[in-house]
């Protein structure tokens, strides 16, 4: 029987009543600094800056250490059933507020103006342990989308060039469980290295023969990875793209988790988001197999005397410690939908709301790509020709 997971308390009991004063009025007034990771009270123009997860709660350290499975607050199993409403009582007036976690994180007291946020980790997965915050401006992140869209204009559908509004692009966060992992892998296959190769005329065709050294191969590597985002919305992380271009998002990778900050929900004004339905258990296997992927990278160097390759035929990985922090990434999204056969294809451009990398998929005309494939192929017979026959 498996040991039971550690939890590792990352709630906040200052912010537990529903509000989120500034510490030098007490106005729930507070927004984000727009381009910034520090809050200001909108009311005394004060100005902070939020602790960073990773040092306080000591989430950076011990990962050569980590044994067993360590699961933050906010990565806790989502309960079964949980009700997405959440009742708070105003500090200011003592009326009862509702916040509907599905749509909002705040809302304001309809008699005081209080503004009530959720800010403690509840039980539908809607609250993360930390935030990442937006530091792309909606402008800086509307003219990366129109210069993205202007170098594909050529071959782009007709419908998508007449509706495109890239002021539509929306500001959203996006769940993910961030990793830290100590594992080892084992792996086992057969190597070649080259000795000769000759050629042989066959009929009328020459085919080229190689011989070989075949070795059995084995490696064993102990390694660590440290914030390994995997997606904790079951939405987002399909990767169907038939229906959808999801994977648009992971292009846009890495983002700068270390300077994630505690949960504020004050950092979601503005901004919409999307709440976490996937647990740990659902995650796992999905871990282990980029771990996988990661140890099989590291493992290339040492097979690069096999010149004619390694097939690996054996591969095991033992997830020896891993520790698990839900968390808000910022994504600027500009979405169209491609209609067609079982649903249509739904396309996304994305923006790193920290870096600005930018990638998306635009609807293209196939008869623009046709007819494009066949004048290179015009040019590139033309230019064959010419130099044949010089």
């Amino acid at each position: 029987m498996a040991p039971e997971p550690k939890h590792i308390n990352t709630a906040d009991k200052a912010l537990r009543d529903g509000l989120n004063p500034c510490p030098k009025c007490g106005s729930t007034e507070v927004r984000q600094r727009a381009g910034t990771d520090r809050l200001v009270c909108l009311f005394c123009r004060h100005e902070w800056a939020s602790a960073r997860v990773e040092e306080t709660f000591g989430l950076g350290e011990g990962i050569a250490d980590l044994q067993g499975t360590h699961i933050a607050t906010g990565a806790r199993d989502i309960a079964a059933g949980a009700s997405p409403l959440r009742s708070y009582r105003c500090g200011g007036c003592g009326a009862e507020v509702v916040v509907n976690t599905d749509t909002a994180m705040t809302a304001r007291c309809h008699w005081c103006r209080h503004v009530l946020a959720v800010n403690e980790q509840i039980d539908d997965g809607a609250v993360p342990d930390a935030v990442l915050p937006f530091q792309i401006k909606k402008g800086d992140a509307v003219m990366r989308i129109t210069e993205f869209v202007a170098k594909r204009r050529l071959f782009a559908l007709q419908a998508f060039k007449d509706e495109f509004k890239p002021e539509n692009v929306v500001g959203v966060y996006l769940p993910y469980m961030v990793v830290d992992a100590r594992g080892q892998a084992d792996v086992a296959g057969t190597g070649e290295i080259e000795t000769r190769s000759y050629t042989r005329t066959e009929g009328k065709q020459k085919v080229t023969y190689y011989d070989a050294d075949v070795w059995r191969v084995q490696r064993q590597l102990d390694f660590t990875v440290d914030d390994l985002p995997l997606e904790s919305s079951a939405q987002r992380g399909n990767l169907d793209t038939k229906a959808n271009t999801h994977n648009v998002i992971n292009t846009i990778l890495p983002f700068d988790t270390q300077n994630a900050v505690a949960w504020n929900a004050a950092y979601l004004v503005g901004y919409t988001s999307e709440k976490r339905d996937r647990d740990v258990q659902h995650l796992m296997p999905r871990l282990q197999d980029q771990m996988l992927s990661i140890a099989r990278a590291q493992l290339q160097r040492s097979v690069q005397g096999y010149d004619r390759g390694v097939r690996w035929e054996r591969e095991r990985i033992d997830l020896q410690g891993t520790r698990w922090v839900a968390m808000y990434l910022p994504v600027w999204l500009y979405a169209h939908h491609q209609p067609g056969r079982n649903g249509g294809l739904r396309h996304y451009i994305a923006v790193n709301g920290r870096t600005g990398e930018t990638m998306g998929s635009v609807p293209v005309q196939p008869w623009k790509l046709v007819m494009a494939a066949l004048a290179i192929g015009t040019v590139v017979e033309a230019l064959a020709l010419w130099f044949i026959s010089r």
